[in-house]
Order: structure tokens, then C-alpha cells, then sequence
């Protein structure tokens, strides 16, 4: 048995967000047909790094475990196709800009007229209401907008986007609950809703700490670099070789790290003595510590703080993460069988579940790749399916 066995889903998302939506319900078995255009397909096939003609890396990492078709949605034979699939379906997911989908004909109010038990998802720039529903979304605009930025780099320097797309991403795990809320919800009622997730919203959202400083002191908060803005010492430490992270900034570990690094009377000091005396003399603090963690190397301080159970940790690049042994072990990279690349490496399913796994079954698809099987499974003849093919409404 498998979690989201027996639920469809059309995917008619491109690039980042909608799409992540969507593969995450793939990888727990759900049936996802993403719905592309003919001529190019989904924007991302044509993004770095390209691996081959009309398919890129960026492309393959959040489109496995779909099946693909191609259907040209302005054609008024393609909507009515699209409309088809989604009168079968459990679920859709679009991030068309506000209004576009309703051109197009897949918006929630037309798609829920056809199947009422419908959960239709809407990812958008800033939401499907507000003042700034149609704008487009971008993850950097987001950032920016949404105070990340702000408090992003280091103190002295300029503001700086994280280092990965986090609203984008984190939209598409947000989507993904609110999918799985309404799908549970549907059980109850029989009806289903939209689901409405913005980038906007996702950044707002995840300034839980920012938040709580400024609703609370009234203080706008700026940049920490790698430091916690609520504890100290939480963050990283220059060493001889490199740099890692140290978290201890509690009660506990506070003089076992002071004990560690040769400083044990530190926590004496009365500018280091409480939490809050640490924050408020952070930069004394950095100082002080990197004065003894640079005399050593990362690793042996690593081993150090382990042996006493201080939270620490290496700063590790990209290669040395998916490399680590713990990675491995957790099987996030994993290898999937691509007809024409061979073996290609992925990242592997983020949630464990012990009795229903997610599991990675099929790489992404190649544009239109089963477009006749889904809509021979619908009920369209062959010879149907040739004159649409040759007529450039389904490739």
C-alpha cells in the first residue's frame, strides 16, 4: 500500500514551485500527468544546466514520477481535453499569474463547475487576492519584499538573497499541505476547494523569529550573519583550516563549550554571564571565542565539542553534503535509469514514512512522452489523436 495511492493529479505548474508541489505527491504514489505546451514545454527545460536538446537538470530534479503530456490550452480542443482529465481528477496545481488561468480556462471556478469534489491549487507571486495579486512571482522579488533579505548577509555588508530559492520551495511544501488539508476535508464534506499559496505570503510566514523580535520590542531587525538573533553563541567560528557551527547558546552547554575551547571562566565574565548578556555584547563575545577556535582545525574541534555533547557541525560545500556518509545512508541521493541520459542522480524523498514510502519510480518525462496513453485512457481514438498530434494541439 502507498499513501496517495488512487489520487490523480494534473500539473499544469511550470519551473520551480508548482512543480516541487506536485512531484512531492508523486514520490507517495499519487498519479500526477503534468500538462505542458506543445511547442517548448514547461519554461524549465530550457534552464541550466541543459543536458540535451529540450531537457535540462533543472527540469529532471521536480518533474520524476509524472507522466507527460503536451496540450496546447489556448487551442479550444486542448481545453476541452484538459477539461476531460480534470473531471477524472483529484487534484490540480497551476501558478499561472492571476487571471491567466481562467483565460486558459483551468481556473477553480470552471474546473470545480466539472468535478465539484475538485482541490484546486493556485501558487502564484502574491496570492490570488490583495493589491498585488498580479504581479508575477519571483523568488528573489519575493525575498526582498517579504523582509528575508533584510536580514539576510552579514551585518556590515548589503542584503542578500538565501542561497536557495526558500519561497519558492517552501510554497511548494505549503501547497502540499494545504492540498493534503482539503483532500482530507473532501472526506468529510464531499466538496472540494481552492487552495491558495503565494510566495508573498511563504516569506511573511516564515519570519517567525523577525516577527517576534519586532512585535515585541518594536525594533526592526537587521542582519546577523550567521548568528541566531535569539541566542548566543549560536553560529559559525572561524578555525585554522575553515569554519563550523556551534549552538550553544543554553545554560547546559555554555560552560561546556566555554570548558572545551580553554576559556572555562568565561561564563564568569559579566558580559557573558546570562542569554541576554551574551546578545548584548555579541561582537566581545565572537572575539573572545575566535581567539581560541582559530589555534586549532575544524575537525579537531569538532571531535572535541562531540565528546561532550556540545552541538557543533562543519560547514560543509554542496559536494561534501551529498557526499557525506549520513546522506547515504538517509538515501538522499539516489540513482534513477533515464531511457536516452543513462543513470541519472537525484536528490531522494525528504520524509520517511515506515509503512506507505515515498519511492522514486521514473525519471521526468520527455515532452508529451504519454500523451497518447492518458488520453487513450480517457476515451479519445487514435485516429482522433493523430489529427490533434499533426494539427500541433497535442505533441
Amino acid at each position: 500500500m502507498s499513501a496517495l495511492s488512487g489520487i490523480r493529479v494534473l500539473d499544469f505548474s511550470q519551473v520551480l514551485a508548482g512543480p516541487f508541489a506536485a512531484m512531492l505527491l508523486a514520490d507517495l504514489d499519487a498519479e500526477v500527468v503534468k500538462v505542458e505546451p506543445p511547442a517548448h514545454g514547461d519554461h524549465s527545460r530550457q534552464m541550466a544546466p541543459r543536458v540535451q536538446d529540450g531537457l535540462s537538470g533543472a527540469y529532471l530534479a521536480v518533474n520524476r514520477n509524472k507522466r507527460g503530456v503536451a496540450l496546447d490550452l489556448k487551442d479550444e480542443r486542448g481545453r476541452a481535453l484538459a477539461h476531460q482529465l480534470a473531471a477524472q481528477a483529484d487534484v490540480v496545481i497551476e501558478n499561472f499569474r492571476p487571471g491567466v488561468a481562467a483565460r486558459l480556462g483551468i481556473d477553480y471556478a470552471t474546473l470545480a463547475a466539472l468535478n465539484p469534489r475538485l482541490v484546486h491549487c493556485s501558487i502564484s507571486g502574491f496570492g490570488q487576492t490583495g493589491p498585488y495579486s498580479s504581479r508575477g512571482g519571483f523568488d528573489l522579488v519575493a525575498q526582498g519584499m517579504t523582509g528575508l533579505m533584510s536580514v539576510t548577509g552579514d551585518p556590515d555588508g548589503a542584503p542578500a538573497k538565501c542561497g536557495i530559492p526558500v519561497t519558492d520551495l517552501a510554497t511548494g511544501l505549503f501547497a502540499v499541505y494545504g492540498i493534503l488539508a482539503a483532500l482530507n476535508a473532501r472526506e468529510r464534506t464531499g466538496r472540494g476547494q481552492q487552495v491558495d499559496a503565494s510566495l508573498f505570503d511563504t516569506g511573511i510566514g516564515l519570519a517567525v523569529w523577525e516577527a517576534v523580535e519586532y512585535f515585541h520590542t518594536g525594533k526592526t531587525p537587521g542582519r546577523t550573519g550567521s548568528a541566531h538573533r535569539l541566542g548566543a553563541p549560536y553560529q559559525a567560528f572561524r578555525t585554522s583550516d575553515g569554519y563550523f557551527t556551534v549552538g550553544a547558546d543554553g545554560d547546559r552547554h555554555w560552560p561546556r563549550f566555554c570548558e572545551v575551547i580553554g576559556l572555562p571562566r568565561l561564563p564568569e565574565d559579566p558580559r557573558f554571564t546570562t542569554n541576554d548578556d551574551r546578545l548584548a555584547n555579541r561582537e566581545a563575545l565572537v572575539a573572545a571565542i575566535e581567539e581560541r577556535t582559530t589555534t586549532r582545525t575544524r575537525d579537531e574541534w569538532l571531535t572535541l565539542l562531540e565528546e561532550v555533547g556540545v552541538p557543533a557541525g562543519p560547514i560543509n560545500s554542496v559536494p561534501e553534503a551529498l557526499s557525506d556518509p549520513h546522506t547515504q545512508a538517509r538515501d538522499m541521493v539516489v540513482d534513477v535509469e533515464h531511457e536516452t541520459l543513462g543513470t541519472v542522480r537525484t536528490l531522494g524523498p525528504i520524509v520517511k514514512l515506515s509503512d506507505t514510502p515515498a519511492t522514486i519510480q521514473s525519471p521526468a518525462p520527455g515532452l508529451g512522452e504519454h500523451s497518447t496513453e492518458v488520453l487513450t485512457r480517457l476515451g479519445v481514438d487514435e485516429s482522433t489523436i493523430s489529427a490533434l498530434r499533426n494539427e500541433g494541439v497535442i505533441a
